[in-house]
């Protein structure tokens, strides 16, 4: 292999892919129960508050998985192998 190359362990970036999974399910699955208790209480059951609940929760799962997962290719650009 040459020196220089760069390079970053599976078993980070597996770990990483399951921490986001699981945070993708706890967020959505929150924020579609913060959008039934609304739906519930404020908007005489309609849909939309459920689905928008749900679109935010996607939304803060996906930007802190980018965020998670950039933040592990820019840390293994800079790491060297040892020749």
């Amino acid at each position: 292999m040459a020196v220089g190359v760069n390079t970053w362990s599976e078993e980070e970036m597996g770990k990483k892919w399951d921490r986001c999974l699981t945070d993708s399910v706890f967020k959505i699955g929150g924020g579609t129960a913060v959008g039934a208790v609304f739906s519930l209480l404020f908007f005489k059951r309609r849909g939309w508050p459920i689905l928008l609940g749900a679109g935010f929760g996607l939304g803060v799962a996906y930007a802190n998985c980018e965020r998670d997962l950039n933040a592990t290719v820019s840390h293994g650009a800079t790491r060297k192998l040892a020749a």
